[in-house]
């Protein structure tokens, strides 16, 4: 536990629920670096963190943009 507790306090101004469209924009900034660096390689030691951000950037969405709903 004091290991994951050391890492998170590394990465929590990363890695957050966004709840203002700034924190989504920048999560979307993150989301896209990710996916430059990661691309396809599912073995990539980032592909979980951009499985996450993804994860909260949909959240997001759907809480806050319900346009994007409509479309799909």
């Amino acid at each position: 536990m004091e290991r994951t507790i050391a890492a998170w306090s590394s990465i929590a101004k990363t890695v957050f629920v966004p709840n203002t469209e700034q924190e989504y924009e920048r999560l979307v900034e993150l989301l896209d670096s990710l996916i430059d660096r990661v691309g396809e390689d599912e073995s990539h030691p980032l592909a979980s963190m951009m499985d996450v951000i993804g994860v909260l950037i949909e959240n997001y969405e759907a809480e806050h943009i319900p346009e994007l709903e409509e479309v799909v």
